[in-house]
């Protein structure tokens, strides 16, 4: 049978997650901590689009 070809970059991240098993779930509470947010409550959403204050037409001047 004919050996399936494995990249140099898939070696180096298999040896590291064989060598740091906790880097996966490092990752993952990193993305929840960021990304991973539930969604807005329609109360919640009518309070931010209340606190946005409206923009100038032009932001660069001391108007």
């Amino acid at each position: 049978m004919m050996a399936r070809y494995t990249s140099e970059f898939t070696q180096f991240l298999n040896e590291l997650k064989s060598e740091k098993p906790q880097l996966e779930a490092g990752q993952q509470a990193g993305r929840a901590l960021l990304w991973d947010k539930e969604p807005l409550t329609i109360e919640d959403q009518r309070r931010a689009k209340a606190a946005k204050l409206k923009q100038r037409a032009y932001v660069y001047s001391n108007d």
